[in-house]
Protein backbone atom coordinates (compact mmCIF):
# COMPACT_ATOMS: atom_id res chain seq x y z
CA UNK A 1 0.00 0.00 0.00
CA UNK A 2 1.50 3.72 -0.99
CA UNK A 3 -0.32 7.16 -0.36
CA UNK A 4 0.26 9.48 -3.13
CA UNK A 5 3.66 11.32 -3.28
CA UNK A 6 4.05 14.24 -2.00
CA UNK A 7 4.36 17.56 -4.56
CA UNK A 8 7.51 18.37 -3.28
CA UNK A 9 8.99 15.01 -4.65
CA UNK A 10 7.59 15.62 -8.10
CA UNK A 11 9.53 18.98 -8.05
CA UNK A 12 12.44 18.14 -6.48
CA UNK A 13 14.88 20.60 -8.17
CA UNK A 14 12.61 23.64 -8.44
CA UNK A 15 11.61 23.11 -4.77
CA UNK A 16 15.28 23.54 -4.64
CA UNK A 17 16.19 26.76 -5.97
CA UNK A 18 12.81 27.50 -4.23
CA UNK A 19 13.86 27.12 -0.97
CA UNK A 20 17.03 29.48 -1.47
CA UNK A 21 14.28 32.65 -2.31
CA UNK A 22 15.04 34.34 0.62
CA UNK A 23 18.84 33.86 0.05
CA UNK A 24 18.02 35.12 -3.74
CA UNK A 25 15.90 37.82 -2.62
CA UNK A 26 19.00 39.37 0.00
CA UNK A 27 21.27 38.80 -2.78
CA UNK A 28 19.22 41.56 -5.23
CA UNK A 29 19.35 43.38 -1.98
CA UNK A 30 23.27 43.67 -2.03
CA UNK A 31 22.84 44.17 -5.58
CA UNK A 32 20.69 47.37 -5.49
CA UNK A 33 23.08 48.76 -2.89
CA UNK A 34 26.48 47.85 -4.89
CA UNK A 35 25.08 49.70 -8.38
CA UNK A 36 23.91 52.41 -5.84
CA UNK A 37 27.19 52.97 -4.80
CA UNK A 38 29.03 52.58 -8.14
CA UNK A 39 27.30 56.07 -8.98
CA UNK A 40 29.60 57.44 -6.27
CA UNK A 41 32.62 57.66 -9.10
CA UNK A 42 30.33 59.96 -11.43
CA UNK A 43 29.44 62.07 -8.24
CA UNK A 44 32.87 62.62 -7.57
CA UNK A 45 33.90 63.45 -11.23
CA UNK A 46 31.27 65.61 -11.38
CA UNK A 47 31.74 67.30 -8.17
CA UNK A 48 35.70 67.56 -8.67
CA UNK A 49 35.35 69.41 -12.00
CA UNK A 50 32.13 71.81 -10.94
CA UNK A 51 33.28 72.51 -7.82
CA UNK A 52 36.78 71.65 -6.40
CA UNK A 53 38.86 73.29 -9.99
CA UNK A 54 36.63 76.10 -9.17
CA UNK A 55 36.84 76.75 -5.99
CA UNK A 56 40.71 75.34 -5.76
CA UNK A 57 39.49 74.35 -2.26
CA UNK A 58 41.60 71.54 -0.87
CA UNK A 59 39.42 70.67 2.36
CA UNK A 60 36.37 69.93 -0.26
CA UNK A 61 38.51 67.67 -2.26
CA UNK A 62 39.85 65.19 1.06
CA UNK A 63 36.42 65.54 1.66
CA UNK A 64 35.35 64.13 -1.16
CA UNK A 65 37.96 61.96 -1.53
CA UNK A 66 37.48 60.17 2.01
CA UNK A 67 33.63 59.77 1.02
CA UNK A 68 34.61 57.91 -2.07
CA UNK A 69 36.95 55.71 -0.45
CA UNK A 70 34.15 54.83 2.55
CA UNK A 71 32.11 54.37 -1.11
CA UNK A 72 34.39 51.99 -2.77
CA UNK A 73 35.52 49.95 0.53
CA UNK A 74 31.45 49.75 1.12
CA UNK A 75 30.93 48.62 -2.03
CA UNK A 76 34.07 45.68 -1.97
CA UNK A 77 32.69 44.33 1.20
CA UNK A 78 29.12 44.12 -0.16
CA UNK A 79 30.44 42.48 -3.51
CA UNK A 80 32.80 40.25 -1.32
CA UNK A 81 29.58 39.32 0.60
CA UNK A 82 27.24 38.86 -2.62
CA UNK A 83 29.63 36.34 -4.40
CA UNK A 84 29.71 34.18 -1.10
CA UNK A 85 26.27 34.22 -0.39
CA UNK A 86 25.75 32.70 -4.34
CA UNK A 87 28.55 30.22 -3.67
CA UNK A 88 26.27 29.49 -0.26
CA UNK A 89 23.21 29.21 -2.54
CA UNK A 90 24.99 26.61 -5.27
CA UNK A 91 26.33 25.03 -2.11
CA UNK A 92 22.46 24.64 -0.41
CA UNK A 93 21.05 23.92 -4.12
CA UNK A 94 23.59 20.91 -4.31
CA UNK A 95 22.92 19.55 -0.47
CA UNK A 96 18.96 19.46 -1.55
CA UNK A 97 19.58 17.70 -4.77
CA UNK A 98 22.90 15.53 -4.52
CA UNK A 99 21.25 12.96 -2.68
CA UNK A 100 18.43 12.48 -5.71
CA UNK A 101 21.27 12.82 -8.11
CA UNK A 102 23.04 10.70 -6.88
CA UNK A 103 19.77 7.93 -6.45
CA UNK A 104 19.42 8.99 -10.36
CA UNK A 105 23.10 7.93 -11.51
CA UNK A 106 22.26 4.15 -9.51
CA UNK A 107 19.00 3.98 -10.38
CA UNK A 108 19.42 5.09 -13.82
CA UNK A 109 21.34 1.84 -15.69
CA UNK A 110 18.83 -0.27 -14.29
CA UNK A 111 16.61 1.80 -16.34
CA UNK A 112 19.19 0.69 -19.73
CA UNK A 113 20.77 3.94 -19.82
CA UNK A 114 24.36 4.27 -20.36
CA UNK A 115 27.26 4.86 -18.57
CA UNK A 116 27.96 8.55 -19.51
CA UNK A 117 24.11 9.23 -19.57
CA UNK A 118 23.89 7.64 -16.31
CA UNK A 119 26.38 9.87 -14.54
CA UNK A 120 24.78 13.06 -16.38
CA UNK A 121 22.30 14.10 -13.29
CA UNK A 122 25.65 14.66 -11.27
CA UNK A 123 27.43 16.68 -14.25
CA UNK A 124 24.19 18.84 -14.38
CA UNK A 125 24.57 19.28 -10.86
CA UNK A 126 27.92 20.47 -10.85
CA UNK A 127 27.60 22.82 -13.52
CA UNK A 128 24.43 24.72 -11.66
CA UNK A 129 26.74 25.06 -8.83
CA UNK A 130 29.64 25.74 -10.44
CA UNK A 131 27.75 28.61 -11.81
CA UNK A 132 25.90 29.85 -9.20
CA UNK A 133 29.67 30.36 -7.99
CA UNK A 134 30.98 32.34 -10.59
CA UNK A 135 30.42 36.10 -11.39
CA UNK A 136 27.42 35.33 -14.27
CA UNK A 137 25.00 35.58 -11.68
CA UNK A 138 25.90 38.87 -10.93
CA UNK A 139 25.62 39.75 -13.98
CA UNK A 140 21.68 38.51 -14.10
CA UNK A 141 21.52 40.88 -10.61
CA UNK A 142 23.28 44.03 -12.09
CA UNK A 143 21.17 44.53 -15.01
CA UNK A 144 17.76 45.53 -13.80
CA UNK A 145 19.75 48.33 -12.53
CA UNK A 146 21.15 49.55 -15.93
CA UNK A 147 18.04 52.74 -16.43
CA UNK A 148 19.38 54.38 -13.25
CA UNK A 149 22.94 54.68 -15.05
CA UNK A 150 20.83 55.46 -18.29
CA UNK A 151 18.44 57.90 -16.68
CA UNK A 152 21.79 59.30 -15.51
CA UNK A 153 23.29 59.95 -18.50
CA UNK A 154 19.76 61.39 -19.73
CA UNK A 155 19.69 63.75 -17.01
CA UNK A 156 23.14 65.28 -18.15
CA UNK A 157 21.78 65.74 -21.57
CA UNK A 158 19.74 63.74 -23.71
CA UNK A 159 22.23 63.15 -26.47
CA UNK A 160 24.85 61.26 -23.82
CA UNK A 161 21.48 59.47 -23.25
CA UNK A 162 20.50 57.93 -26.18
CA UNK A 163 23.87 57.21 -27.30
CA UNK A 164 24.24 55.13 -24.32
CA UNK A 165 21.32 53.29 -25.07
CA UNK A 166 21.73 52.74 -28.59
CA UNK A 167 25.32 50.94 -27.19
CA UNK A 168 23.20 48.75 -25.08
CA UNK A 169 20.76 47.88 -28.31
CA UNK A 170 23.85 46.64 -29.92
CA UNK A 171 25.47 44.80 -27.08
CA UNK A 172 21.79 42.84 -25.67
CA UNK A 173 21.97 42.18 -29.95
CA UNK A 174 25.16 40.27 -29.07
CA UNK A 175 24.20 39.01 -26.38
CA UNK A 176 20.68 37.10 -28.27
CA UNK A 177 23.87 36.36 -30.44
CA UNK A 178 26.34 34.39 -28.62
CA UNK A 179 22.66 32.52 -27.04
CA UNK A 180 21.92 31.12 -30.43
CA UNK A 181 25.29 30.15 -31.49
CA UNK A 182 26.53 28.72 -28.15
CA UNK A 183 23.00 26.55 -27.69
CA UNK A 184 24.01 23.69 -29.84
CA UNK A 185 27.33 23.76 -29.38
CA UNK A 186 27.48 23.64 -25.56
CA UNK A 187 24.57 20.95 -25.69
CA UNK A 188 27.15 19.04 -27.83
CA UNK A 189 30.20 19.40 -25.39
CA UNK A 190 28.13 18.33 -22.88
CA UNK A 191 27.77 14.78 -24.60
CA UNK A 192 31.21 14.75 -25.88
CA UNK A 193 32.38 14.65 -22.24
CA UNK A 194 30.32 12.20 -20.90
CA UNK A 195 31.20 9.86 -23.96
CA UNK A 196 34.91 10.50 -23.30
CA UNK A 197 34.08 9.98 -19.68
CA UNK A 198 32.81 7.18 -20.31
CA UNK A 199 36.06 5.32 -22.07
CA UNK A 200 38.25 6.21 -19.74
CA UNK A 201 36.52 4.68 -16.98
CA UNK A 202 36.01 1.18 -19.01
CA UNK A 203 39.80 1.20 -19.81
CA UNK A 204 40.00 1.86 -15.78
CA UNK A 205 38.15 -0.84 -14.57
CA UNK A 206 39.33 -3.21 -17.22
CA UNK A 207 43.29 -2.70 -17.10
CA UNK A 208 43.70 -5.71 -16.58
CA UNK A 209 41.77 -7.37 -19.68
CA UNK A 210 43.23 -4.94 -21.78
CA UNK A 211 46.83 -5.15 -20.64
CA UNK A 212 46.80 -9.18 -20.55
CA UNK A 213 45.04 -9.36 -23.84
CA UNK A 214 46.53 -6.39 -26.16
CA UNK A 215 43.74 -4.65 -26.39
CA UNK A 216 45.40 -1.32 -24.54
CA UNK A 217 46.17 0.35 -27.87
CA UNK A 218 42.49 -0.17 -29.30
CA UNK A 219 41.22 1.53 -26.36
CA UNK A 220 43.84 4.44 -26.33
CA UNK A 221 42.95 4.96 -30.15
CA UNK A 222 38.76 4.91 -29.10
CA UNK A 223 39.92 7.12 -26.46
CA UNK A 224 42.06 9.40 -28.85
CA UNK A 225 38.80 9.81 -31.28
CA UNK A 226 36.46 10.50 -28.34
CA UNK A 227 39.27 13.02 -26.90
CA UNK A 228 38.91 14.64 -30.43
CA UNK A 229 35.18 14.71 -30.97
CA UNK A 230 35.37 16.52 -27.24
CA UNK A 231 38.05 18.91 -27.69
CA UNK A 232 36.13 19.70 -31.15
CA UNK A 233 32.89 20.18 -29.07
CA UNK A 234 34.97 22.39 -26.67
CA UNK A 235 36.61 24.51 -29.22
CA UNK A 236 33.57 25.33 -31.24
CA UNK A 237 31.32 26.07 -27.89
CA UNK A 238 34.52 28.52 -26.98
CA UNK A 239 34.41 29.46 -30.29
CA UNK A 240 30.70 30.35 -30.22
CA UNK A 241 30.77 32.60 -27.48
CA UNK A 242 35.06 33.93 -27.14
CA UNK A 243 34.70 35.67 -30.26
CA UNK A 244 30.87 37.52 -29.51
CA UNK A 245 32.30 38.25 -25.50
CA UNK A 246 35.94 40.35 -27.19
CA UNK A 247 33.85 42.43 -29.37
CA UNK A 248 31.52 43.59 -26.53
CA UNK A 249 34.34 44.32 -24.66
CA UNK A 250 36.11 46.28 -27.16
CA UNK A 251 32.62 47.52 -28.22
CA UNK A 252 32.30 49.23 -24.39
CA UNK A 253 35.35 50.58 -24.76
CA UNK A 254 34.75 52.36 -28.20
CA UNK A 255 31.11 53.53 -26.77
CA UNK A 256 32.72 55.08 -23.63
CA UNK A 257 34.90 57.01 -25.74
CA UNK A 258 31.96 58.06 -28.00
CA UNK A 259 30.36 59.34 -24.95
CA UNK A 260 33.44 61.08 -23.49
CA UNK A 261 34.05 62.89 -27.13
CA UNK A 262 30.25 63.30 -27.38
CA UNK A 263 30.31 64.83 -23.94
CA UNK A 264 33.52 66.86 -24.87
CA UNK A 265 31.51 68.37 -28.06
CA UNK A 266 28.85 69.36 -26.16
CA UNK A 267 31.37 71.10 -23.40
CA UNK A 268 32.66 72.80 -25.99
CA UNK A 269 29.26 74.09 -27.11
CA UNK A 270 28.38 74.90 -23.63
CA UNK A 271 25.85 72.37 -23.42
CA UNK A 272 27.34 70.24 -20.15
CA UNK A 273 30.07 70.86 -18.32
CA UNK A 274 33.56 69.63 -18.14
CA UNK A 275 32.58 67.27 -15.06
CA UNK A 276 29.38 66.09 -16.46
CA UNK A 277 31.36 64.76 -19.73
CA UNK A 278 33.34 62.56 -17.62
CA UNK A 279 30.52 61.35 -15.55
CA UNK A 280 28.63 60.55 -18.18
CA UNK A 281 31.56 58.48 -19.81
CA UNK A 282 31.35 56.42 -16.13
CA UNK A 283 28.11 56.01 -16.13
CA UNK A 284 27.83 54.25 -19.56
CA UNK A 285 30.98 52.15 -18.36
CA UNK A 286 28.85 50.85 -15.58
CA UNK A 287 25.83 50.52 -17.27
CA UNK A 288 27.05 48.10 -19.66
CA UNK A 289 29.10 46.23 -17.81
CA UNK A 290 26.46 43.76 -16.48
CA UNK A 291 25.87 42.67 -19.95
CA UNK A 292 29.23 42.51 -20.89
CA UNK A 293 29.65 40.30 -18.00
CA UNK A 294 26.77 38.09 -19.17
CA UNK A 295 28.02 37.71 -22.75
CA UNK A 296 31.55 36.73 -20.77
CA UNK A 297 30.19 34.11 -18.80
CA UNK A 298 27.55 32.96 -20.96
CA UNK A 299 28.59 29.68 -21.90
CA UNK A 300 28.51 29.10 -18.08
CA UNK A 301 25.12 30.16 -18.36
CA UNK A 302 23.89 28.12 -20.92
CA UNK A 303 25.33 24.68 -19.47
CA UNK A 304 23.53 25.35 -16.26
CA UNK A 305 19.94 26.07 -17.93
CA UNK A 306 20.40 23.32 -19.93
CA UNK A 307 22.07 21.43 -16.82
CA UNK A 308 18.69 22.67 -14.62
CA UNK A 309 16.21 21.34 -17.68
CA UNK A 310 17.85 18.26 -17.84
CA UNK A 311 17.38 17.13 -13.76
CA UNK A 312 13.91 18.77 -13.63
CA UNK A 313 13.09 15.78 -16.64
CA UNK A 314 15.23 13.18 -14.91
CA UNK A 315 14.03 13.84 -11.02
CA UNK A 316 10.88 15.14 -11.42
CA UNK A 317 9.21 12.01 -13.58
CA UNK A 318 7.18 9.55 -11.96
CA UNK A 319 10.07 6.92 -12.69
CA UNK A 320 11.86 8.83 -9.64
CA UNK A 321 8.65 9.86 -7.55
CA UNK A 322 9.46 9.09 -3.72
CA UNK A 323 6.11 7.39 -2.62
CA UNK A 324 5.88 6.98 0.56
CA UNK A 325 4.86 3.27 1.16
CA UNK A 326 3.46 1.80 4.66
CA UNK A 327 6.02 -0.12 6.43
CA UNK A 328 4.83 -4.32 5.56
CA UNK A 329 5.99 -6.85 8.16
CA UNK A 330 9.29 -8.34 8.27
CA UNK A 331 9.01 -11.02 5.21
CA UNK A 332 8.73 -14.69 6.73
CA UNK A 333 6.55 -16.70 4.56
CA UNK A 334 6.61 -17.43 1.17
CA UNK A 335 8.01 -16.16 -2.47
CA UNK A 336 6.27 -16.81 -5.92
CA UNK A 337 6.65 -15.32 -9.01
CA UNK A 338 3.62 -14.76 -11.58
CA UNK A 339 3.70 -15.07 -15.19
CA UNK A 340 6.72 -13.26 -15.27
CA UNK A 341 7.77 -11.57 -18.68
CA UNK A 342 11.12 -9.68 -18.28
CA UNK A 343 13.45 -8.07 -20.89
CA UNK A 344 16.68 -6.15 -20.08
CA UNK A 345 16.61 -2.64 -18.99
CA UNK A 346 15.99 -0.13 -21.87
CA UNK A 347 14.88 -3.16 -24.35
CA UNK A 348 11.45 -4.89 -25.17
CA UNK A 349 12.44 -7.97 -26.61
CA UNK A 350 11.61 -10.72 -23.71
CA UNK A 351 14.17 -12.53 -22.49
CA UNK A 352 11.74 -13.97 -20.08
CA UNK A 353 8.74 -15.74 -20.74
CA UNK A 354 5.66 -16.65 -18.51
CA UNK A 355 7.95 -17.81 -15.50
CA UNK A 356 6.12 -19.04 -12.35
CA UNK A 357 7.13 -20.47 -9.18
CA UNK A 358 6.20 -20.44 -5.65
CA UNK A 359 8.51 -21.10 -2.27
CA UNK A 360 7.80 -21.47 1.01
CA UNK A 361 9.51 -20.78 4.16
CA UNK A 362 12.47 -23.48 4.79
CA UNK A 363 12.76 -24.22 0.81
CA UNK A 364 16.01 -24.06 -1.37
CA UNK A 365 15.52 -23.52 -4.94
CA UNK A 366 18.52 -24.49 -7.43
CA UNK A 367 17.92 -23.03 -11.07
CA UNK A 368 20.07 -24.86 -13.97
CA UNK A 369 19.83 -24.75 -17.60
CA UNK A 370 22.05 -23.78 -20.46
CA UNK A 371 23.51 -20.97 -20.80
CA UNK A 372 21.39 -17.71 -21.92
CA UNK A 373 18.33 -19.76 -20.53
CA UNK A 374 17.33 -16.32 -18.72
CA UNK A 375 18.57 -18.19 -15.15
CA UNK A 376 20.05 -14.75 -13.78
CA UNK A 377 17.00 -12.84 -15.74
CA UNK A 378 14.60 -14.31 -13.36
CA UNK A 379 16.86 -14.00 -10.15
CA UNK A 380 17.44 -9.92 -10.96
CA UNK A 381 13.61 -9.38 -11.33
CA UNK A 382 13.00 -11.63 -8.04
CA UNK A 383 15.28 -9.54 -6.02
CA UNK A 384 13.66 -6.28 -7.28
CA UNK A 385 16.94 -5.23 -9.67
CA UNK A 386 15.16 -5.76 -12.73
CA UNK A 387 11.52 -5.08 -13.34
CA UNK A 388 8.90 -7.10 -15.45
CA UNK A 389 6.98 -5.98 -18.27
CA UNK A 390 4.16 -7.90 -16.99
CA UNK A 391 3.69 -10.60 -14.04
CA UNK A 392 4.20 -9.92 -10.36
CA UNK A 393 7.24 -10.61 -7.70
CA UNK A 394 5.09 -11.55 -4.74
CA UNK A 395 6.72 -11.90 -0.60
CA UNK A 396 4.13 -13.33 2.00
CA UNK A 397 1.64 -11.68 -0.70
CA UNK A 398 2.40 -8.30 -1.28
CA UNK A 399 3.81 -7.45 -4.28
CA UNK A 400 7.27 -6.24 -4.59
CA UNK A 401 6.39 -3.06 -5.52
CA UNK A 402 4.74 -2.33 -2.49
CA UNK A 403 7.87 -2.97 -0.39
CA UNK A 404 10.21 0.73 -0.17
CA UNK A 405 13.79 -0.82 -1.87
CA UNK A 406 15.83 0.00 1.12
CA UNK A 407 13.94 -1.56 3.43
CA UNK A 408 13.28 -4.48 1.65
CA UNK A 409 16.74 -4.76 0.79
CA UNK A 410 16.98 -5.56 4.76
CA UNK A 411 15.58 -8.85 3.84
CA UNK A 412 17.52 -9.53 0.82
CA UNK A 413 20.92 -11.42 0.57
CA UNK A 414 21.97 -10.92 -3.73
CA UNK A 415 24.93 -12.55 -4.69
CA UNK A 416 25.09 -11.30 -8.68
CA UNK A 417 27.24 -13.31 -11.05
CA UNK A 418 29.95 -10.61 -11.30
CA UNK A 419 30.98 -9.97 -7.71
CA UNK A 420 30.62 -6.28 -6.82
CA UNK A 421 33.21 -5.31 -3.77
CA UNK A 422 34.14 -1.88 -3.06
CA UNK A 423 36.97 -0.32 -1.75
CA UNK A 424 36.86 -0.26 1.89
CA UNK A 425 37.34 -2.93 4.62
CA UNK A 426 36.22 -6.37 4.99
CA UNK A 427 34.02 -6.03 7.67
CA UNK A 428 32.52 -2.83 5.78
CA UNK A 429 31.85 -4.92 2.71
CA UNK A 430 30.26 -7.97 5.16
CA UNK A 431 28.26 -5.16 6.66
CA UNK A 432 26.75 -3.55 3.71
CA UNK A 433 28.39 -0.26 4.53
CA UNK A 434 26.10 0.38 7.22
CA UNK A 435 27.22 2.57 9.86
CA UNK A 436 25.90 0.93 12.62
CA UNK A 437 26.52 -2.71 12.05
CA UNK A 438 27.92 -4.83 15.15
CA UNK A 439 31.05 -6.75 15.10
CA UNK A 440 28.97 -9.42 16.12
CA UNK A 441 27.19 -9.27 13.00
CA UNK A 442 29.54 -9.39 10.68
CA UNK A 443 31.22 -12.03 12.19
CA UNK A 444 28.29 -14.02 12.18
CA UNK A 445 27.81 -13.15 8.28
CA UNK A 446 31.19 -14.40 7.60
CA UNK A 447 31.03 -17.61 9.78
CA UNK A 448 27.80 -18.59 8.30
CA UNK A 449 29.51 -18.34 4.74
CA UNK A 450 32.41 -20.63 5.51
CA UNK A 451 34.52 -17.22 5.75
CA UNK A 452 35.89 -16.36 9.29
CA UNK A 453 39.25 -18.35 9.02
CA UNK A 454 40.08 -16.68 5.43
CA UNK A 455 39.17 -13.60 6.71
CA UNK A 456 41.24 -13.84 9.97
CA UNK A 457 44.36 -14.97 7.97
CA UNK A 458 44.55 -12.09 6.11
CA UNK A 459 47.02 -8.91 6.55
CA UNK A 460 44.62 -7.28 8.97
CA UNK A 461 41.58 -9.64 9.53
CA UNK A 462 38.15 -7.89 9.15
CA UNK A 463 40.21 -4.46 8.80
CA UNK A 464 42.09 -5.34 6.01
CA UNK A 465 41.24 -2.69 3.08
CA UNK A 466 40.73 -4.67 -0.29
CA UNK A 467 40.53 -1.66 -2.85
CA UNK A 468 38.04 -1.29 -5.59
CA UNK A 469 36.21 -4.41 -7.13
CA UNK A 470 38.09 -6.50 -3.97
CA UNK A 471 41.56 -6.14 -5.75
CA UNK A 472 43.63 -7.52 -2.89
CA UNK A 473 41.71 -10.48 -2.64
CA UNK A 474 41.34 -13.84 -4.98
CA UNK A 475 38.72 -14.94 -7.14
CA UNK A 476 37.57 -17.59 -3.99
CA UNK A 477 38.14 -14.75 -1.43
CA UNK A 478 35.79 -12.48 -3.44
CA UNK A 479 32.83 -14.85 -3.62
CA UNK A 480 33.08 -15.99 0.20
CA UNK A 481 33.37 -12.16 1.69
CA UNK A 482 30.46 -11.47 -0.96
CA UNK A 483 28.70 -14.65 0.06
CA UNK A 484 28.82 -13.46 3.65
CA UNK A 485 27.88 -9.98 2.94
CA UNK A 486 24.72 -11.41 0.92
CA UNK A 487 24.01 -13.54 4.58
CA UNK A 488 24.76 -9.99 6.83
CA UNK A 489 21.75 -9.92 8.91
CA UNK A 490 20.28 -13.06 8.25
CA UNK A 491 17.63 -11.83 5.35
CA UNK A 492 14.77 -14.14 4.28
CA UNK A 493 15.11 -14.06 0.80
CA UNK A 494 19.13 -15.00 0.02
CA UNK A 495 19.64 -15.42 -3.88
CA UNK A 496 23.06 -16.56 -5.10
CA UNK A 497 24.04 -16.49 -9.06
CA UNK A 498 27.14 -18.68 -9.88
CA UNK A 499 27.92 -18.31 -6.06
CA UNK A 500 30.69 -21.34 -6.43
CA UNK A 501 32.00 -19.93 -9.78
CA UNK A 502 35.67 -19.53 -8.51
CA UNK A 503 35.65 -21.85 -5.32
CA UNK A 504 37.47 -24.85 -4.37
CA UNK A 505 36.36 -27.88 -2.54
CA UNK A 506 36.16 -26.40 1.12
CA UNK A 507 34.72 -23.22 -0.71
CA UNK A 508 32.25 -25.48 -2.02
CA UNK A 509 31.20 -27.22 1.43
CA UNK A 510 30.93 -24.23 3.18
CA UNK A 511 28.56 -22.75 0.30
CA UNK A 512 26.12 -26.04 1.44
CA UNK A 513 26.12 -25.45 4.93
CA UNK A 514 25.27 -21.81 4.21
CA UNK A 515 22.36 -22.69 2.02
CA UNK A 516 21.85 -25.12 4.46
CA UNK A 517 21.97 -22.51 7.55
CA UNK A 518 19.54 -20.52 5.87
CA UNK A 519 16.42 -22.78 5.01
CA UNK A 520 17.18 -23.82 8.93
CA UNK A 521 16.23 -20.61 10.01
CA UNK A 522 13.15 -19.97 8.04
CA UNK A 523 14.78 -18.50 5.07
CA UNK A 524 14.25 -19.34 1.37
CA UNK A 525 17.36 -19.46 -0.82
CA UNK A 526 17.85 -19.98 -4.54
CA UNK A 527 21.12 -20.72 -6.12
CA UNK A 528 21.64 -20.22 -9.70
CA UNK A 529 24.32 -22.72 -11.40
CA UNK A 530 26.12 -24.87 -13.54
CA UNK A 531 27.94 -27.03 -10.87
CA UNK A 532 26.48 -29.85 -9.21
CA UNK A 533 28.03 -29.03 -5.95
CA UNK A 534 26.10 -25.59 -5.62
CA UNK A 535 22.22 -27.55 -5.47
CA UNK A 536 23.39 -30.06 -3.01
CA UNK A 537 21.53 -27.76 -0.10
CA UNK A 538 18.39 -27.69 -2.19
CA UNK A 539 15.85 -29.29 -1.93
CA UNK A 540 13.64 -27.72 -5.58
CA UNK A 541 14.70 -27.31 -8.78
CA UNK A 542 13.97 -25.26 -11.57
CA UNK A 543 14.78 -26.42 -15.06
CA UNK A 544 15.35 -23.14 -17.38
CA UNK A 545 15.41 -23.46 -21.14
CA UNK A 546 14.43 -20.88 -24.42
CA UNK A 547 13.49 -18.24 -21.45
CA UNK A 548 11.01 -20.51 -19.66
CA UNK A 549 10.73 -22.62 -16.94
CA UNK A 550 10.25 -26.31 -18.50
CA UNK A 551 10.32 -28.21 -14.85
CA UNK A 552 9.87 -27.39 -11.35
CA UNK A 553 9.21 -29.29 -8.43
CA UNK A 554 11.22 -31.71 -5.77
CA UNK A 555 14.99 -32.05 -6.97
CA UNK A 556 14.85 -35.68 -7.27
CA UNK A 557 11.80 -35.93 -9.27
CA UNK A 558 12.84 -33.36 -11.64
CA UNK A 559 16.06 -34.65 -11.88
CA UNK A 560 14.99 -37.96 -12.72
CA UNK A 561 12.48 -36.09 -15.27
CA UNK A 562 15.10 -34.16 -16.85
CA UNK A 563 17.48 -37.18 -17.07
CA UNK A 564 14.55 -39.71 -19.02
CA UNK A 565 14.07 -36.47 -21.23
CA UNK A 566 17.61 -36.37 -21.95
CA UNK A 567 17.75 -32.64 -21.49
CA UNK A 568 20.06 -32.76 -18.10
CA UNK A 569 23.70 -32.00 -18.91
CA UNK A 570 26.08 -34.32 -17.94
CA UNK A 571 27.21 -32.52 -14.93
CA UNK A 572 24.05 -32.23 -13.14
CA UNK A 573 23.64 -36.27 -14.15
CA UNK A 574 26.51 -36.59 -11.75
CA UNK A 575 24.47 -35.17 -8.83
CA UNK A 576 21.98 -37.89 -9.29
CA UNK A 577 24.22 -40.36 -9.30
CA UNK A 578 25.78 -39.08 -6.31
Amino acid sequence: MSRPASASSHSIVAQAFASCRGAFIAVAIFSGLINLLMLSGSFYMLQVYDRVLSSRSVPTLIGLSLLLLAAYVLQGFLDSVRVRMLARIGARFDDQVSPAAFAAAQRLPLMGFRTEQAMQPIRDLDQIRAFLSSLGPTALFDMPWMPIFLAGCFILHPWLGWLAIGGGIIILSLTWLTERSSRLATKAHMASAGARQAVAEASRRNTEALTAMGMAPAFQRRWHEANLRHVRDWLASSDSTSGIGSFAKVFRMVLQSAVLGLGAYLSIHGDVSGGAMIAASIMTSKALAPIETAVAHWKGFVGARQGYARLKQVLDSPAFADERKTALPEPSQSLAAENLIVAAPGRQNPILQGASLKLEAGQGLGIIGPSASGKSTLVRALVGVWKPLKGEVRIDGAAITQWDSAELGRHVGYLPQDIELFDGTVAQNISRFLPDATDDAIVAAAKAAGAHELIVKLENGYDTVIGESGAALSGGQRQRVALARALFGNPFLVVLDEPNSNLDHDGDEALTRAVLGVRERGGIVIVVTHRQTAIAGVDHIAMMADGRIQAFGPKDEILQKVMRQGGLPSVQRQTVAS
